[in-house]
């Protein structure tokens, strides 16, 4: 038999997980929003203050386990998972970053929310901070977790790109394959991304891998990349992100992350009035889960530094 690298060997079990992870005391609910049928994981009180809670790739709501468990007081932590995501249905679209935007402003229109406050790990702090920019008038500030701002440049990026390119034109190429039949995900990304592993055990890594098993998250997923690379980083190659954030942003910077360098969160090429990036020491990208404390804490910050008048 020839040799194949350990992460390309068949999956022991190619059959998608068929239900949501446990997590005590949580609302599920299905929410249609412009042809989405978002699944909406939920905490906290219902009339509590909203908090839009985004994450990213390859996971879905239970990245944010830690918040729904025990949700800071008088906060309402709503959880979706990104359209193809989880258990959300598929995207009427190629997964368009403003795409998934407009789908997620709906949400916000189905579920009744005038006003919330965000935060986004990876794609879903990336899709964050198009929302900021989008409808201001949304959102009462922004948590941004291990996810570079919009407002690259080719000097800035350029630098930094092999970090991205080292998988991404894989996934972009053949995410439906590796993530449906191989252990791509369990060898390959969280190998390098996890600083403390103990943070992501064997059975959390396994509840995002055996997700994207299912087509329809194998594809999005698929699409999230091959959308990135093919339409919209030539795009920003040469027009840049010209809006400017009028919306606090805190981003909130795992150093050890080898998928994002934090040079590509920095304040100084931030356009944005109030911008303020955290570094932090012996963490990796996967900063919702390996520090879940640090992003409570600072969240509850957030949340009373942007306290409106009823």
């Amino acid at each position: 038999m020839p040799w194949r690298p350990s992460f390309l060997l068949p999956a022991a079990d190619p059959a998608p997980v068929a239900d949501p992870p446990e997590i005590r005391g949580v609302r599920r609910s299905f929410v249609t929003a412009r042809d989405v049928r978002f699944h909406v994981t939920e905490a906290g009180p219902v009339d509590g203050r909203p908090v839009l809670v985004l994450h990213g790739w390859p996971q879905h709501h239970y990245a944010y386990r830690h918040l729904l468990v025990d949700p800071p007081d008088g906060l309402r932590i709503i959880a979706p998972d990104l359209p193809g995501y989880g258990w959300s249905g598929p995207a009427p679209h190629r997964w368009a970053k403003e795409d998934v935007a407009t789908d997620l402003l709906a949400l916000l229109d189905a579920l009744g929310l005038e006003r919330v406050l965000l935060a986004g790990h990876d794609w879903g702090g990336y899709i964050g901070h198009l929302l900021v920019l989008r409808a201001p008038e949304r959102f009462d500030a922004l948590l941004a977790l291990n996810i570079a701002h919009p407002w690259q440049t080719p000097g800035s990026f350029l630098p930094h790109a092999w970090r991205m390119l080292a998988y991404q034109p894989s996934v972009a190429a053949f995410g439906e394959y590796l993530q449906r039949r191989t252990r791509f995900l369990e060898r390959l990304v969280f190998a390098g991304g996890v600083r403390h592993r103990d943070a992501l055990g064997p059975e959390v890594i396994r509840s995002y891998a055996d997700r994207f098993r299912d087509p329809i998250c194998a594809r999005s997923a698929t699409d999230t990349y091959r959308t990135f690379l093919l339409r919209e980083m030539p795009h920003s190659a040469r027009h840049g992100e010209q809006r400017r954030a009028r919306v606090p942003i805190l981003a909130l910077f795992g150093v050890d992350d080898i998928a994002v360098h934090p040079a590509l969160a920095a304040e100084a090429t931030a356009r944005a009035d109030d911008y303020r990036l955290e570094l932090v020491e012996d963490c990796g990208h996967f900063i919702v889960e390996e520090r879940p404390d640090l992003v409570r804490a600072r969240l509850i910050e957030l949340a009373a530094a942007t306290t409106r008048p009823a």
